[in-house]
């Protein structure tokens, strides 16, 4: 449980440090590309097996971590195109409640058991991801409804096939490089991205969004790295490892704009956070 909440702190305090991208006027595309890089150094560096451009290609891994460095990217630009879309609600909501992909692959592939405190606990957690991240009314385009769908798909393959790879090809000692190879993918991706914006003079490129990227991308990285080791610990299913993740980080992340940013809270999400403590501690207790 541990490695869950080092996870879940992490990614809520990603929440925080997009927020003072905001205020320090940092472009946000340019700081996830070079965050990709970071944390692919802090990966490589914090590894026990060292990045071999020679041998690391032809390890059983490295096609699935190509393919999760293609979606990291891609579900990336769905994302944002979903927030400037639908808003930011409706991101918290397509990409959390996608948490039922991974938990479904579980049931079936791994044989995972759904006790009666963690199915509840589960129905709990996807209605409080919905409660908690619902905000003021705002105009809705039904013609963008598909952005949403993708999203749920995307972070829910995403999701499973983290931990298929990390299941089935890679070894405890592996974990770093494995995720260096997904960020180097994402960041040589993200690059051509932004060379292309660069050329085309629609961006260029400051001091002050490196060092925006540097500040997201190690945490980004431990974020990941500490749910591989929630994943990989024994007596925990990753049903409950991508419940309790999942559902924890959209309650810390209101909390910390609650308190931290001042923002706005309605009865509703009082009631979703009612819910993702309630879902977090009935799934606890089927461990």
């Amino acid at each position: 449980m541990v490695y869950i909440f080092l996870s879940v702190l992490l990614n809520a305090s990603l929440f925080v440090v997009f927020k003072l991208f905001e205020k320090f006027k940092v472009n946000t595309f340019q700081a996830i590309v070079f965050n990709y890089f970071i944390a692919f150094f802090v990966a490589y560096f914090s590894s026990e097996v060292r990045f071999n451009i020679e041998k690391t290609p032809y390890e059983d891994w490295f096609l699935g971590a190509s393919f999760l460095g293609v979606l990291f990217v891609t579900m990336f630009y769905i994302l944002g195109l979903t927030a400037q879309k639908l808003g930011l609600s409706v991101v918290a909501v397509a990409s959390k409640m996608s948490v039922i992909i991974p938990i479904i692959f579980g049931v079936i592939i791994y044989n995972e058991v759904l006790g009666i405190y963690k199915l509840i606990g589960i129905a709990l957690a996807l209605i409080a991801v919905y409660f908690t991240s619902l905000k003021e009314k705002q105009a809705f385009n039904t013609s963008h409804l598909y952005l949403p769908l993708i999203l749920f798909l995307g972070s829910g393959i995403l999701d499973t096939t983290l931990k298929y790879i990390e299941k089935v090809y890679v070894s405890k000692a592996e974990t770093s490089i494995y995720l260096s190879s997904i960020f180097l993918i994402a960041g040589i991706l993200g690059s051509i991205s932004l060379a292309y914006l660069v050329i085309r003079k629609k961006t260029t490129i400051t001091l002050r969004n490196v060092i925006g990227g540097i500040v997201l991308g190690v945490p980004n990285y431990y974020a990941m790295y500490y749910l591989l080791k929630a994943l990989q610990t024994e007596g925990l299913e990753s049903s409950t490892v991508f419940t309790i993740n999942n559902v924890a980080i959209v309650l810390f992340s209101t909390i910390l704009g609650l308190l931290l940013f001042k923002e706005k809270i309605t009865l509703k999400n009082i009631f979703g956070i009612i819910l993702a403590i309630s879902s977090i501690v009935l799934i606890t207790l089927s461990i």
